[in-house]
């Protein structure tokens, strides 16, 4: 018997040899395949479906999955294995990951410098000539991290109970260290030019490169033991380049140096008028303040803007229904490369409800007025009670922090002079939907989407010394919104919609 099996995959048309007996957590995440639990046979994220060959029901699947759905060959990708040839069903996923091109102001110097995102999801990393701030190179991917948990506490609990934080930083380590060597490799640069290396994360991300001690993460108060800024030597992370390499500092809790240099690429510090900084994620981290002062805080807002633990939830990518309006009393839905839908992500679930509300389908309490299990939004995708439920409890979340520091600084909504929302979703929500449902009640005219302000700042900060960032940091006052006697009540409170 060969001790290899041949894989192929339809519709993409790749076909390709593993190893007999690998699993297909492995083999497939490559190709686009999801594993937002991390494997636990806890979703139907990392479905497929089998055209040929065999892969037997396993205990979790038979749990998980419908006697319909196993019937028509649809198995759990995490708790398989390829012990001989398949051809598997799976649907093209296609995701823009959001990068960065607008100009920010810097002082020259010699060298090269490289600016790293490293994202819970994805990784953006740009090379740059620091005479001129010019981008040579730029590349992405998705985190490989991402086999075990979608989500930073899955991640987390993977790390601390499963004891594989060593794992998972090598796992970071090596694929940014890749990324590294594509981008010289591209912009044919002398490795020996690269001067700095920036890279900023969540407290998560923070913690598991530059390997610090998760488990304070996973248990109350949830506070690190160590923020600051971390220095590394290219020699212990396996790295070919050399010069300073740097991990921004963290803000505090689930705060991360993401959102640190998202107020460097602002300018939120400077600011004479009050400005505010969202950015809306699996974590839903706010920032609001000027040069007055600047305080903070994460909500645990929870996967659903990123189409996770919603039953027909997806990325942005191929396929997601990312647009939804309401036109002669019938949901009108735009589907990303323009193709039949097979999910949704989290621009098109509040452009959904905006539009449910709208037509009277949805009443401000939460509730399909229709007492259905669920409402069709494009077919096959549909919308359940439990989907909307997922929402509420992450849009919230976001509201409740916003209140809360506004609250604590004194200020109303109309006193902010411009709302930053940052992050690809952020960057791609429907502010008039995010305003129905009650994610924001800003003004309009004060929203503006700000694309990827994290690695902007990481470029920024290619050009300064390290010393000013934890000095920045120490001025942003961070607030445990779980320690706050009010929160609970706002955040009841804030889980309805608005009435129309």
């Amino acid at each position: 018997m060969s001790g290899t099996v041949r894989i192929s995959l339809r519709p993409l048309g790749a076909a390709f040899d593993v190893a007999r007996g690998s699993p297909l957590q492995e083999v497939l995440f490559p190709y686009g395949v999801e594993f937002p639990c991390g494997g636990r046979a806890r979703c139907k994220g990392c479905r497929v479906r089998v055209l040929e060959g065999n892969l037997p029901v396993t205990p979790e699947q038979a749990r998980i999955l419908s006697r319909k759905e196993l019937d028509a060959g649809w198995r759990l990708a995490c708790h398989c294995r390829a012990e001989a040839d398949l051809t598997l069903e799976l649907a093209q996923w296609e995701a823009a990951i959001l990068s960065d091109e607008a100009p920010f102001s810097f002082t020259p110097r010699n060298g090269l410098g490289i600016a790293i995102d490293v994202g819970t999801t994805t990784l953006v990393a740009q090379l740059l000539d620091l005479r001129n701030a010019n981008v040579l190179a730029v590349t992405t991917a998705l985190n490989r991290q991402a086999k075990n948990g979608a989500d930073v506490m899955s991640r987390v609990g993977f790390a601390v109970n499963e004891k594989k934080q060593d794992l998972l930083t090598g796992v970071i380590r090596e694929q940014t260290g890749s990324m590294i060597r594509d981008l010289i490799h591209r912009s044919g640069a002398n490795p020996a030019s690269v001067t700095d290396v920036v890279l900023v994360g969540n407290t998560v991300m923070h913690h598991l490169f530059c390997g610090i001690d998760c488990t304070p993460l996973s248990r109350y108060p949830f506070e690190p033991v160590q923020d600051g800024l971390v220095s590394l030597r290219a020699e212990d992370l396996g790295w070919e380049t050399g010069g300073r390499i740097r991990f921004l500092p963290c803000l505090g809790g689930f705060v991360g140096s993401d959102i640190l240099a998202g107020v460097l690429a602002v300018n939120l510090h400077r600011s004479d008028t009050p400005l505010c900084l969202i950015d809306l994620g699996t974590n839903g981290e706010i920032v609001i303040g000027s040069r007055d002062g600047l305080l903070c805080c994460s909500t645990a807002a929870g996967p659903a803007f990123e189409g996770a633990r919603i039953s027909m939830g997806m990325r942005a990518a191929t396929g997601a229904i990312a647009e939804v309006d309401l036109a002669g009393g019938r949901l009108v839905c735009k589907t990303l490369g323009d193709v039949p839908p097979r999910g949704i992500c989290g621009s098109g679930l509040v452009d959904a409800a905006a539009a449910l509300l709208d037509s009277g389908h949805l009443t401000p309490s939460g509730r399909f007025t229709a007492r259905e299990p669920s409402i069709m939004i494009a077919d096959p995708v549909a919308l359940t009670q439990t989907d909307i439920r997922e929402l509420q409890l992450a849009k919230g979340a976001i509201a409740a922090g916003i209140r809360i520091l506004l609250r604590i600084s004194g200020l109303a909504p109309d006193d902010i002079a411009r709302v930053y929302l940052a992050g690809a979703f952020g960057n791609y929500v429907n502010t008039a939907s995010a305003r129905r449902i009650g994610l924001v009640s800003f003004p309009p005219e004060q929203i503006v989407p700000s694309g990827n302000t994290a690695l902007r700042g990481a470029k920024r900060a290619l050009f300064d010394e390290p010393s000013a960032y934890d000095a920045l940091a120490a001025e942003v006052r961070h607030i445990p919104l779980d320690r706050d006697p009010e929160f609970q009540d706002i955040y009841v409170e804030e889980m309805g919609f608005p009435p129309e």
